[in-house]
């Protein structure tokens, strides 16, 4: 029985309308940012009142932290789905094709890399700081584990791997190949992990 179906019938239609609110919110963030973005948007988008919206969410920070913490908690919750025994490289992949393709579907906006602003205002929010030290310490684990095997230059300080990892979930040549190239979301994918995994070399 999932946790939603346990709730009352008031409490399924809140955590429902808060659902609704997040996806407005990063979809509104994908194409506006964050200064651009108002509490108006969102309420409007989703069809309902400013007051509604803000028996939810108190401010337009709180409502971004909330929407970055849950793409975190999808990050966390994939990783921990992943069959056991794929290896570190494999997961790796797999974790960037996952977030690669959020983002081409609109759901990923990266708002930390973007704007010093919010970078300040989510290292203020705990909740998210704690959800992103935890998922970088994971994928510490899993780079180092990738080096021991072989499978990534252990000549490389991880923090090197780990950021220029996470620099591929917001690299500009994703937008540009969804919006200039005739390649679909798939070939995008498969070729932005080449380009991260092996680079632009001829590895015959």
């Amino acid at each position: 029985m999932s946790i939603l179906s346990k709730l009352s019938f008031k409490d399924q239609a809140f955590k429902l309308r808060e659902t609704a609110i997040l996806d407005a919110t990063t979809a509104i963030l994908a194409s506006k940012g964050f200064d651009l973005m108002t509490m108006d948007d969102v309420a409007q988008e989703v069809g309902i009142s400013k007051p509604s919206l803000y028996k939810h969410f108190k401010s337009k920070e709180d409502l971004v932290g909330a929407a970055m913490i849950r793409l975190i908690d999808g990050a966390l919750d994939y990783l921990e789905a992943m069959p056991a025994g794929l290896s570190p490289i494999q997961q790796l992949k797999d974790l960037l094709a996952w977030a690669l393709r959020i983002r081409l579907d609109g759901g990923m906006p990266f708002l930390p890399s973007t704007s010093t602003h919010v970078r300040e205002m989510l290292t203020r929010n705990l909740k998210y700081v704690m959800r992103v030290l935890k998922l970088n310490s994971k994928m510490e684990a899993i780079v180092q584990q990738a080096q021991k095997q072989g499978q990534l230059n252990a000549a490389l300080p991880v923090d090197v791997i780990l950021f220029a990892y996470y620099a591929r979930t917001c690299d500009p040549a994703v937008e540009y190949l969804q919006l200039y190239s005739k390649l679909d979301h798939e070939t995008i994918v498969k070729s932005m992990l080449e380009v991260c995994f092996s680079g632009l070399k001829n590895q015959a």
